[in-house]
């Protein structure tokens, strides 16, 4: 039986779209917000609710945009209040400062509405059509395969430590570690890039992902 979560994105009029439409709506999207003038900002306004219409229609929860937009605030909050503390005309710069917030924003909105409406595989293979570079399509398939590899890499580094400080070390001591295991991570991760890409070269990979359905191999 279906979850109300599939139910809702079997109808959803968003994940209807061609895939074509979705990548080009969302480019259309951000370019249009890095375009308006900072001074414009009614019309950011107007864009951010249009995206917040189609993260409605696509049935994105808002527990879940919550979530995911309060780990991104303070990342752009820091980075956009280093400016007008830098410059000393502040007026203008908070201007230019609140432009890029929203600019930033509805970027982030809009790339969060397309992961969801569009699976990456059907991303990569839009991508690849739209003729980018095959390195570009190869990499962003290569991050999505091995980023859950290495996240459970960083699960079991974490088991290793707690189990040998059974989870009562100090705030300093958690810090030292921390720093160890991303040191260690990072060792790992290029051991396994480094074996996984002879194994690649031994069964005749040439530099182009392949996808199912793919018919660059066919003999005309």
């Amino acid at each position: 039986m279906a979850t109300s979560g599939e139910a809702i994105k079997s109808v959803s009029p968003c994940h209807a779209l061609s895939p074509n439409t979705k990548l080009g709506m969302t480019l259309a999207v951000i370019i249009l917000s890095s375009l308006i003038p900072a001074e414009h900002w009614p019309a950011q306004g107007l864009l951010m609710a249009f995206v917040f219409a189609g993260l409605s229609l696509a049935g994105i929860e808002l527990g879940y945009l919550a979530r995911r937009v309060g780990l991104f605030l303070p990342m752009l909050l820091i980075f956009g209040l280093s400016i007008p503390l830098a410059q000393m005309d502040r007026e203008a710069a908070w201007v230019w400062t609140i432009g890029l917030w929203l600019r930033c924003l509805i970027s982030f909105l809009a790339g969060l509405w397309l992961i969801h409406v569009l699976p990456f595989p059907e991303l990569l293979m839009t991508l690849r059509n739209w003729k980018c570079p095959a390195l570009l399509v190869a990499m962003l398939a290569f991050m999505y395969r091995y980023i859950f590899i290495l996240w459970d890499e960083v699960n079991r580094l974490r088991n290793a430590r707690d189990a040998r400080d059974f989870g009562t070390a100090s705030l300093w001591m958690k810090w030292t570690t921390n720093a160890q295991l991303i040191g260690l991570l990072l060792l790992r991760a290029m051991e396994r890039a480094e074996r996984t890409h002879h194994a690649m070269l031994a069964r005749g990979w040439d530099g182009s992902p392949k996808f199912l359905g793919d018919d660059s191999r066919k003999v005309t």
